[in-house]
């Protein structure tokens, strides 16, 4: 399976924000945005005026890198988003959001995104009791992700849950991680979303 094997905070220096892609670390003094908060590589310190094409393209790869998705899958979320009704770049940010990776992030299984697509790529988690290993899965209204019996109380947990515990969960979640166990209660509107991407550019672009 395709996936970006590279420097991580070096993406969120290309896009001059924070991007959380590296769980704690981005909350400290240690992140590469605090002690160099330029673009990376040899003209990264230079001052570029961008186009209306610039601006676009640079939403899209900050919404691709947020949530860890290539080109192609990126696309196929656009497409799918156009196809609905409703609001083409919000329906297109829900999709995303309601990946299972992203929702056992939001609800405190893993540190980061990354951390929590590696949870459910290993088998640790189930939905509505039968098991996902697939971080693309659509997660519906009234589903519950629970975390395997055999993986409950491993260390890998304890020490996500650490981190996690005090972080506020989204609205349209109910996590009980002592338990194990996350239910998506309602799809997310974007005024829940809280991710800084402009998805009406990112509309723009694709609609050429």
């Amino acid at each position: 399976m395709a996936r970006y094997t590279g420097a991580v905070c070096r993406l969120c220096r290309r896009e001059g924000d924070k991007l959380f892609l590296k769980g704690e670390r981005c909350y400290t003094g240690k992140c590469a945005m605090e002690r160099r908060p330029f673009a990376p590589g040899q003209h990264g310190r230079k001052r570029i005026k961008l186009s209306e094409y610039g601006m676009q393209l640079r939403q899209k790869q900050r919404a691709k890198r947020i949530y860890g998705v290539l080109e192609t899958q990126f696309r196929n979320y656009f497409a799918e988003a156009d196809r609905r009704k409703g609001i083409t770049g919000e329906t297109l940010l829900v999709l995303l959001e309601t990946r299972l990776d992203n929702v056992c992030y939001r609800a405190g299984l893993g540190r980061s995104r990354t951390e929590s697509r590696q949870v459910v790529r290993h088998n640790h988690v189930k939905v509505n009791g039968k098991k996902v290993n697939i971080p693309s899965y659509q997660v519906k209204p009234g589903d519950v992700i629970t975390v395997k019996d055999k993986s409950q109380g491993i260390q890998r947990f304890k020490d996500i849950f650490e981190v996690t515990q005090g972080r506020p969960v989204k609205e349209w979640l109910e996590s009980d991680l002592e338990n194990y166990t996350i239910k998506m209660v309602a799809k997310p509107s974007r005024d829940q979303i809280d991710v800084p991407v402009e998805e009406t550019l990112i509309v723009e672009l694709y609609s050429k």
